[in-house]
């Protein structure tokens, strides 16, 4: 089963979400925002992407630079951040299996289909 972490206020994540919608396949959506995944979901998410929990975190977001920028954080307080602000999470992210993927730009979830 394919599952797809999409906020629907993002035009990523809408294109990822349409791309699944058109690929026939059967899949779950996640609104991350309102579902929020645990500590033990977001590391075993980034496990299957094969990377750094900073490499999830969209650093961009008013949020992070407020709290979190420049300070030097374990990955486990990097975690509990997206944890406690789920906006700060990349998106989307398709996961198929144990391989998972951030759809940006959209072509990158197509080798999961």
């Amino acid at each position: 089963m394919i599952k797809i972490y999409h906020n629907p206020r993002c035009r990523k994540s809408r294109e990822g979400l349409e791309l699944l919608q058109k690929s026939g396949h059967e899949f779950e959506v996640v609104h991350y925002l309102d579902d929020v995944p645990s500590e033990e979901e977001l590391k075993t998410i980034i496990q299957y992407l094969e990377i750094a929990p900073e490499a999830l975190v969209r650093k961009s977001e008013s949020i992070w630079k407020e709290n979190y920028k420049g300070k030097s954080l374990s990955n486990d307080e990097i975690i509990r951040a997206m944890v406690k602000y789920p906006k700060l999470i990349e998106r989307p992210i398709v996961i198929r299996d144990k391989t998972a993927v951030i759809g940006r730009p959209t072509e990158k979830i197509k080798p999961l289909l």
